[in-house]
């Protein structure tokens, strides 16, 4: 016999033919437990889609309780350069959290919730392998424990600059897609495996150390790389050979990366080395 818990969200399945845990509401369970139910159930509640490459920005849902939690902190990383997904309470159904492209979520549990360790664990129950991250109270160290015991990829203030929560989501991402094989950089994806590049869903194909230039930047978007540095990574040699080589590769990838598409992303700082932008108002330090 079935224990029903107290929870109509607590319910964990497994659906389809791949392994991902989903959360079905209790709502209907007696239907859904019998064969035609089972069937009517999958095709309602299909699992959501990975996030896909080309899109321009990644997509954070947010839940945060309170009468404008949710609002302020869309309104915070909306600014930011982010698109978001304001989730509705898990309580009141799980269409939000399960059917929308998002790439990671940004929970605060500990904001008046009942039961802050189920809500993290639903979260990483439906998130799967995406990052997921929970906003604490400032030097509250068991509710951090207490996040990260429950699948919690990381803890931040809940009133720290939104900034920080960028930054933190932002590296997240990026080890996310580097442990699968590729790396993202806004409409930029860079298979590792492959070494299959495209842009906006658009494939470029490039010459080696015009594929390992590139890798090198999208590694670290948004900061200068050092001339030095790409001569050490791409060429192998740890001096300057006193040649063009850098500039002229560059050039050519520049043109690809480039040219046909809504904003540049490639930037160079004279002088100093050159980068690669993750959003159109990321700063170039003055670089062409």
């Amino acid at each position: 016999m079935l224990n029903a818990p107290s929870r109509p969200w607590q319910i964990a399945v497994v659906s389809g033919s791949y392994r991902r845990d989903l959360v079905w509401p209790l709502t209907g369970l007696t239907d859904m437990l019998s064969p035609r139910g089972a069937r009517r159930g999958s095709q309602m509640h299909k699992p959501t889609q990975l996030p896909g490459l080309t899109r321009h920005r990644p997509t954070i849902g947010i839940f945060v309780p309170g009468d404008t939690g949710n609002a302020d902190w869309a309104d915070r990383l909306a600014r930011a350069g982010w698109d978001c997904r304001t989730l509705r309470a898990p309580v009141t159904g799980l269409r939000g959290w399960l059917d929308q492209p998002i790439d990671a979520f940004l929970v605060a549990p500990f904001g008046g919730w009942e039961e802050p360790a189920h809500l993290v664990a639903l979260t990483r129950s439906i998130a799967g392998s995406r990052p997921v991250l929970v906003l604490a109270r400032p030097q509250a160290v068991d509710q951090r424990l207490g996040a990260l015991q429950a699948g919690a990829d990381d803890v931040a203030d809940i009133d720290a600059d939104p900034r920080e929560i960028v930054a933190r989501l932002s590296g997240m991402l990026r080890r996310h897609h580097l442990a699968r094989g590729r790396i993202v950089c806004a409409d930029l994806s860079i298979d590792l495996i492959d070494r299959r590049v495209t842009r906006g869903g658009q494939v470029l194909h490039l010459p080696l150390r015009e594929y390992d230039l590139l890798a090198n930047l999208a590694r670290m978007p948004d900061r200068v790389v050092p001339r030095a540095t790409l001569l050490r990574a791409v060429w192998r040699i740890d001096f300057d050979p006193g040649t063009n080589r850098v500039e002229v590769h560059m050039s050519r990838l520049r043109a690809k990366i480039d040219r046909g598409f809504a904003w540049p992303m490639l930037f160079n700082q004279r002088g100093q080395g050159y980068g690669i932008r993750s959003r159109p108002c990321a700063l170039s330090g003055g670089g062409a």
